[in-house]
């Protein structure tokens, strides 16, 4: 294990120039262009590091272009091992010229930069790990595989299908997110949906014939109350009503009202109890005479952490352990590229990356001493459970 840090270690002037270079490219979600140069960057690092690489182009749904997928492949040496999957993401948040008004920046023991949390350190300690292992002679695996979408950060619409269709023929998927602020790796996420609730009603002059109209804006605070009371702590529920529009002007009795609600869940059952619920709201009359209609968005499923995830996150933390970290496996709300592959019912963990913060804000953060720790554990979590079955 120390050998694999002292490794690691010996990588960081490496790292630390592909992070800047990487980080030095923008990359949004919605600039394909950018996330395909950030995509040939990162090809080329896998293939100085042995492996054989294709770039997948994308298209979103309606048929504009996205930035591609990258995945690289290295066979090991253990023909009846495990084939591993390392997942990061290749686009930001951030808006193209985010790069040259704040490059990267190393200031003492920190890293800032748009991305250099989220995910760019995170997936260059991913091929740093594949780096350290090959500069040791280890690889204990049947192979290894890296997944890098270009879509991440808006729901993989482009890049998931995919990463699915790569991760369907792996054993182990480990995601390369950051860890927590306070150094956790993530074990279960929650499955998160866009509910859109439109209601039609009817326009009549609010002065005259009030009575004659049917207040779509009233449907829609009726709704917005009985979706928020849809709110379960207990059972892992959380909804929150962010938009709502209705109406044009003052004077008229609203026409049409929309409400936007955020819906996530712990479980699969929790889940698609609760989007049954929004759904059943279709057809209701919260108002005398208002028509209304749901539509389900960005759907994802949750991450639950199952005993095979449990296994793998004890393995790692049990690794850590044995050079000093104490590391403990969480929960999260937010939702990550992990969700779509726990789905398939393989086995993932996440937040395997080195410790960061402030992600999508200006101030965004990577921990430069972390790295070569999470670098090593990685490499030796490649390493434990790569020849066998169980971790």
């Amino acid at each position: 294990m120390q050998a694999l840090v002292d490794a690691a270690q010996d990588e960081m002037p490496r790292y630390l120039t592909r992070l800047a270079e990487l980080v030095g490219i923008d990359s949004g979600s919605d600039d394909p262009g950018g996330v395909d140069a950030a995509g040939r960057v990162t090809a080329g690092y896998l293939s100085q590091g042995g492996f054989t690489v294709e770039f997948q182009p994308v298209e979103f749904p309606d048929g504009r272009p996205a930035g591609g997928v990258v995945i690289g492949r290295r066979v090991g040496d253990q023909p009846q091992g495990r084939r591993i999957l390392l997942v990061g993401h290749l686009d930001t948040v951030f808006d193209r010229g985010t790069a040259a008004e704040r490059p990267a920046q190393f200031e003492a023991d920190r890293a800032y930069g748009p991305g250099v949390s989220d995910d760019k350190g995170g997936l260059l300690a991913g091929i740093a790990a594949a780096d350290v292992l090959a500069a040791v002679g280890s690889h204990p695996y049947r192979e290894l595989i890296v997944c890098l979408t270009g879509d991440e950060e808006i729901g993989s619409l482009a890049g998931g299908p995919v990463l699915r269709r790569v991760a369907a023929e792996v054993d182990v998927a480990l995601c390369l997110e950051c860890a927590r602020v306070d150094g956790s790796i993530v074990a279960a996420r929650k499955g998160a949906a866009d509910v859109v609730v439109s209601v039609t009603g009817r326009a009549a002059h609010a002065g005259i014939d009030a009575a004659a109209g049917v207040n779509a804006a009233l449907a829609a605070a009726h709704l917005t109350v009985t979706l928020q009371a849809m709110n379960d702590p207990d059972e892992g529920i959380s909804v929150n009503v962010g938009v709502i529009r209705a109406g044009r002007r003052p004077n008229v009795v609203a026409e049409r009202a929309d409400v936007v609600a955020d819906v996530r869940a712990t479980t699969r059952q929790g889940f698609g109890r609760l989007l049954a619920a929004a759904q059943e709201l279709a057809g209701s009359e919260p108002v005398p005479g208002a028509v209304v209609q749901v539509e389900l968005r960005a759907v994802v499923p949750p991450m639950e952490a199952t005993t095979a995830t449990v296994d793998l996150a004890d393995a790692y933390c049990t690794l850590a352990a044995g050079i000093g970290h104490d590391i403990a496996a969480v929960g999260t709300g937010g939702v990550a590229d992990a969700n779509l592959i726990a789905d398939l019912g393989v086995p993932v963990l996440d937040g395997l990356g080195p410790i960061g913060g402030d992600d999508h804000a200006p101030t965004e953060w990577l921990d430069l001493t972390s790295v070569p720790v999470r670098v090593g554990l990685l490499a030796a979590l490649i390493e434990a459970i790569g020849p066998s079955a169980t971790p």
